[in-house]
């Protein structure tokens, strides 16, 4: 499998965002030209950062300015002064502060695993605010755009929730670690997150560098340990609440949109793939072999998919 490189680097920014228990900064990191208006929004899995999107960044910064979150709790990005507030609902008003600040005069997205349903999240909120919101026109004010919502790219992560595979990630993410090696964290990422599919050691070096931190000597995981909260156990009924608002904003995304699935995956079964396609017939699905949950972005093939898609 062959990746693709480049020594370009992204700036640093941030975004001051707001939660029912104070402020937080979000941190994002931008490549292409700051000036234009046409976005690609990234949005990381779990426990990464927006830094897992460096290589389909490159590639496609000479036509978007891509704009790549660490999601609060995660990376650069503050830790929330409540961890009960890290769930999507969140994690979705913290994007449409970054969208604001952005301005965007279009708005395509990436969303892996968590950032997936982020997406799904945010254009639940957006679909629903836009019913309901009073027109200003009537008062001679003039009605203010909508975030123009684009194509959605959903890699290995559905509307439906396999309690399997989210409970073999809560394993770990809560579990505190102080290695002394970064040969040592890698190792590490690399036995957790062997679903990512084949990798040489240097790939396997760069899906560690931003996940893992160096204090004192010594590697600790680069996020709020706390977010292992999200995955206490929750009622049938929340849960079936919970799949039925993704469900009704996968059906309706405004735009077309692209199911890429790892064939190993415990995240996205195929039946929910298959679902996923019959109920909305503008999603088309892109399976990689010798891959599980989820791919990571960094191969040839898997840029190029997500590039005819975004150019078709």
């Amino acid at each position: 499998m062959s990746t693709l490189e480049d020594s370009a680097e992204p700036r640093l920014d941030y975004v001051t965002c707001v939660s029912p228990a104070g402020t937080h900064r979000m941190a994002y990191w931008q490549w292409g030209d700051p000036a234009n208006d046409r976005v690609l929004l990234c949005v990381h899995g779990l426990t990464r950062t927006g830094r897992d999107f460096d290589i389909l960044a490159r590639a496609l910064a000479p036509h978007y300015r891509v704009v790549c979150p660490d999601v609060a709790g995660r990376g650069r990005s503050d830790w929330l002064i409540d961890p009960a507030h890290y769930a999507v609902p969140q994690y979705a008003a913290d994007m449409l502060m970054l969208i604001a600040r952005l301005r965007p005069a279009r708005l395509d997205w990436v969303g892996t695993s968590m950032g997936g349903l982020i997406g799904l999240g945010l254009a639940g909120t957006l679909a629903l605010s836009a019913g309901m919101r009073p027109q200003r026109g009537a008062w001679g004010l003039g009605d203010a755009p909508d975030v123009p919502l684009g194509r959605v790219v959903m890699n290995d992560i559905g509307p439906a929730l396999n309690a399997d595979g989210l409970g073999r990630i809560g394993d770990y993410v809560g579990q505190a670690l102080r290695l002394d090696s970064f040969a040592q964290a890698v190792d590490y990422v690399r036995t957790v997150s062997a679903g990512f599919g084949p990798h040489d050691q240097a790939g396997w070096e760069a899906l560690t560098r931003h996940v893992f931190n160096e204090q004192d000597g010594h590697w600790i995981k680069h996020y709020d340990l706390r977010i292992a909260q999200a995955f206490a156990p929750q009622s049938p009924a929340a849960v079936q609440a919970a799949e039925a608002l993704l469900w009704g904003a996968w059906e309706h995304l405004p735009a077309e949109a692209l199911i890429l699935r790892g064939a190993q995956s415990d995240l996205l079964p195929r039946e929910v793939a298959r679902a996923m396609l019959e109920r909305n017939p503008r999603a088309r699905l892109v399976e990689f072999e010798g891959v599980g949950h989820a791919p990571t972005l960094r191969t040839a093939d898997q840029v190029d998919a997500i590039r005819d898609f975004l150019f078709a």
